[in-house]
């Protein structure tokens, strides 16, 4: 039995992971589909400061507070920047990092410095509190407006990861039209240090394609 925690990407809650959550569950293992701070079913929470370092306490809080060992983190968009500032605030419950179709930032970065221009254009069209950034419209209707500081207070790491057992990479290969990740999936396929996998489904993996999926998780936790 594996432990899951599962991060959602901007504007999404816990409810994004429904049927993975119940996929990895039916087979045995532990799975907790986290909602973050001033999202969701906690967007009463939203205030100017939440940030970053908001959302990774969220997740080491989560962990402490289920005293849970050996986590296999997966982060799905900007839900990459959350996992790699949990596994180095809490080494020592994470054993690996999987990011699907997600950011992979190093110290320094913030989701601002890493995307497009074009996704930035998304992220100055803030509400009306200057607090966060609006949803798009074809996101699903429980989507919620994200955070604006999470997404431009750069991570802060003290260490290089290097006490993480493995670090996967899914890339959706299904996008319509470019897709901004293929830049991170080309650069991470060379790199040994990584492994990676595509799935043939667009960016919401865990609803376009959960049971392959399921199978990369399996394989991360038994290698």
């Amino acid at each position: 039995m594996a432990t899951f925690v599962l991060i959602p990407g901007m504007c999404h809650g816990g409810w994004c992971f429904e049927e993975l959550t119940q996929r990895l569950r039916d087979q045995g293992h532990r799975a907790y589909p986290l909602t973050l701070t001033g999202l969701s079913e906690r967007s009463h929470l939203l205030h100017g400061g939440v940030n970053l370092d908001t959302h990774i306490q969220d997740v080491t809080g989560v962990l402490a507070a289920e005293n849970i060992q050996n986590a296999v983190l997966v982060g799905h968009s900007y839900g990459g920047m959350v996992i790699t500032g949990v596994a180095d605030r809490a080494p020592g419950r994470v054993d690996s990092l999987v990011y699907l179709d997600a950011v992979v930032p190093e110290h320094g970065d913030s989701c601002w410095t890493l995307v497009s221009d074009q996704e930035r254009r998304w992220y100055v069209d803030v509400v009306e509190t200057g607090y966060a950034v609006r949803t798009l419209p074809f996101f699903d209707a429980r989507a919620t407006p994200h955070p604006l500081a999470s997404l431009l207070q750069p991570l802060r790491l003290t260490g290089d990861l290097a006490h993480i057992r493995r670090r996967d990479y899914v890339y959706a290969a299904g996008w319509v039209g470019p897709s901004p990740f293929t830049p991170v999936y080309e650069r991470l396929r060379e790199d040994p240090s990584w492994t990676t996998h595509a799935l043939a489904g667009g960016h919401n993996l865990m609803r376009d394609a959960p049971e392959g999926l399921v199978e990369i998780l399996r394989e991360v936790v038994e290698s």
